[in-house]
């Protein structure tokens, strides 16, 4: 309920919980708790020991308080009306050199909506407070009768009246047939333990033991107050023993039931939210998935950009005693994530026949906002003017994030006239800010586009002993792939086929003779080699680079074992047409094509009275072979048929000669 523009205040099971708009409150706002004694203000230390909490939640946008119903200055009626006055102080800005103080009166009424159990406790974020019913003890003592001692690591302290405690932050307030006990945390006599299950570390309780009584004649009545609360500060799981202290609960069966923001939840709601509540052994371990309802996520840069997350848990804890009373425990805890790395991602959109670049920028958390954005160095802050040419649009999703759509055309201002006719860079810096600190971070892209971009294209020369191609290095080669045939041209390609090839930041060098042979006579034959330019992503050919070199015949052994051979047999047989009678071992194998000094030979491997060998052993005067590695051939004269990756080496010899090793041979003689 709205009591005054940008204050609500709401009653709640056992506090009123005030929310301030800190758009509302200006600079340093304060609570000042009200009765009929007079106007306290509620600094940490004097709220934390009558009963207020308070705090500025930046995330959530609101100054907060909470106050016990049974806070010091609560009027309270029998127990079941509490009556809240508070004064809240605000600046007002008027000028900006001009601030005027106003002062808000705040009032409400609240009737509990679950009824008193016999025994309760709050662990507040700040303080204890345990509270007993005593009706039959309230009507013949008054306050000033009672003494209280404290009890530390089992050393029993000197007795105080209930003044000289309350100076020490012990209140004890003995009202309407209820005693109420209330301590700030990490008072110099309370003490700290661990309570340890089976399955999981030793659990840290915060405890004070006090023992209130009072002597009247010859009776002495000794009330036995323990406070205790579990001080695990977790991230998004928390963790609290089942039995704080022996004297403040039991071990009987304890129900656990959890909420958020002070208010509990149905079990069915909260499973459906992901909360996890579980027992191991004496232990309850309660666990917040980070993107439940209710909580809060924060972003933060600290060099980069991260988030994280806080829950305010509110957990009951109630146990049932051995007298069938039952005992209710409250927590009220802050509980926060580490930070988390929280990256931003940017994208490519550019479409390059659309001549403009398209950057998208994205997962951009709902409290972040881009604030400028610099293209090529040159800053333009945003909304961008109506005569630039570059525009931005924001794109908002349903998961609570955002992000920016950037788009420059390639003839923005922004490039130089220095840019190649034929590339425009983009380097895009976003600059981003944090809400509501303004803290700036930045995000970077650099972004390329090609326009009337041709493949490759290489020069190709003839020699006596190959075919040699050459290509100049583009800055955007890069662009495409190089091939031979099916295969990627690589210097483990290169090698083994013999290439020779050399590649640096100039050029690509490549020298080959393992080319394809077309029309070959006795005056030599054509070789053809190819190198195919492709696209690297469809593999689809874009150019290519061919070339055909005329050679003198020596010997040449095809890939699918096949010997074409011109011999000069001038010096071995004598007389006009006789080498046109020449013949191979097999008399029936006898030239294509002869002159007066050379033959020509064309025949298939495995014919003509040609042997195999895996090592060569040639006796012959004057014989011609054929040399294959053994690692590319795929067939060797199966069921008739030879088959290899590359071309053999041909070769003649004319005397004596040995070979040996992992090669495969074909050799023939002339007669």
């Amino acid at each position: 309920m709205f009591v005054h523009v940008g204050v609500q205040m709401e009653c709640r099971e056992r506090h009123l919980l005030i929310a301030v708009d800190l758009s509302f409150t200006g600079a340093e706002p304060r609570f000042e708790a009200v009765d009929d004694s007079g106007v306290y203000p509620l600094n940490d230390r004097y709220a934390a020991e009558c009963g207020y909490t308070f705090g500025i939640l930046p995330l959530q946008g609101f100054l907060e308080l909470r106050a016990s119903y049974l806070s010091c200055h609560t009027d309270n009626k029998v127990q079941q009306l509490f009556v809240f006055f508070l004064f809240l102080f605000v600046w007002k800005i008027l000028t900006e050199m001009a601030m005027l103080g106003v002062t808000y009166a705040l009032n409400k009424t609240c009737s509990p909506t679950l009824p008193w159990a016999p025994r309760e406790a709050t662990c507040e974020a700040n303080y204890m407070e345990v509270r007993f019913c005593m009706k039959c003890i309230v009507l013949v003592l008054s306050t000033s009768d009672w003494q209280v001692v404290l009890q530390r690591d089992g050393v029993v302290l000197p007795p105080l009246n209930l003044s000289e405690a309350s100076k020490q932050g012990y209140v004890f307030d003995l009202t309407n047939g209820r005693l109420v006990f209330r301590t700030p945390y990490g008072q110099p006599d309370s003490f700290s333990t661990e309570v340890i299950s089976l399955q999981v570390n030793g659990v840290p309780v915060e405890v004070v033991h006090a023992t209130l009584f009072s002597r009247q004649s010859w009776v002495v009545l000794m009330v036995d107050l323990v406070a205790a609360c579990s001080m695990r500060h977790g991230y998004v799981i928390w963790e609290t023993p089942e039995v704080l202290h022996p004297l403040v609960s039991s071990p009987h069966e304890a129900k656990v039931s959890v909420g958020i923001n002070g208010e509990l939840l149905d079990e069915p709601v909260a499973e459906e939210r992901g909360y996890i509540v579980e027992k191991r052994n004496s232990t309850f371990r309660i666990a917040i998935p980070y993107n439940t309802e209710g909580g809060y996520r924060k972003s933060l840069v600290y060099g980069e950009l991260y988030e994280f997350y806080l829950f305010d848990l509110y957990l009951e804890q109630i146990t049932a005693e051995d007298d069938n009373v039952d005992t209710r425990l409250r927590f009220y805890r802050t509980l926060a994530t580490p930070l988390l790395p929280r990256p931003l991602f940017t994208e490519n959109r550019t479409v390059q026949e659309e001549h403009t670049f398209t950057v998208y920028l994205g997962s951009v958390p709902a409290d972040v906002r881009l604030a400028a954005v610099h293209l090529n160095g040159r800053e333009c802050t945003l909304p961008f003017s109506n005569t630039s040419s570059h525009t931005i649009t924001e794109v908002v999703h349903p998961n609570n994030t955002h992000g920016y759509t950037l788009e420059v055309p390639f003839d923005d201002p922004v490039f130089s006239k220095e840019d190649a006719a034929m590339q425009h860079r983009l380097n895009i810096s976003f600059t981003l800010m944090v809400l509501p600190e303004n803290e700036p971070f930045s995000s970077q892209i650099s972004v390329m586009a090609l326009t009337d971009v041709s493949p490759p294209t290489f020069d190709a020369t003839c020699s006596e002993s190959g075919i040699g191609f050459k290509l100049d290095h583009r800055p955007f080669d890069y662009l495409w792939e190089i091939g031979i045939g099916s295969d990627l041209l690589s210097s483990e390609l290169a090698a083994q086929h013999d290439y020779i090839m050399r590649n640096d930041s100039q050029s690509l060098q490549l020298f080959t003779h393992g080319y394809q042979y077309k029309n070959i006579t006795l005056k030599g034959f054509f070789g053809t080699f190819e190198i195919l330019v492709r696209d690297p992503e469809t593999s689809a050919v874009q150019s290519s680079a061919v070339k055909t070199c005329p050679f003198t015949l020596s010997v040449v052994c095809s890939t699918d074992g096949r010997m074409t051979v011109v011999a000069d047999l001038s010096l071995a047989i004598q007389g006009r047409g006789a080498l046109g009678r020449t013949h191979l071992i097999d008399r029936y194998c006898r030239p294509k094509e002869s002159d007066d000094t050379r033959v020509l030979f064309s025949f298939p491997l495995n014919s003509c009275g040609s042997t195999v060998k895996v090592r060569l052993l040639s006796p012959c005067r004057v014989a011609i072979q054929c040399t294959y590695p053994l690692a590319g051939l795929h067939r060797l004269f199966s069921r008739y048929r030879f088959e290899s990756e590359a071309a053999g080496v041909g070769s003649i010899v004319r005397s004596n000669h040995s070979a040996e090793g992992k090669w495969f041979s074909n050799v023939n003689a002339p007669l």
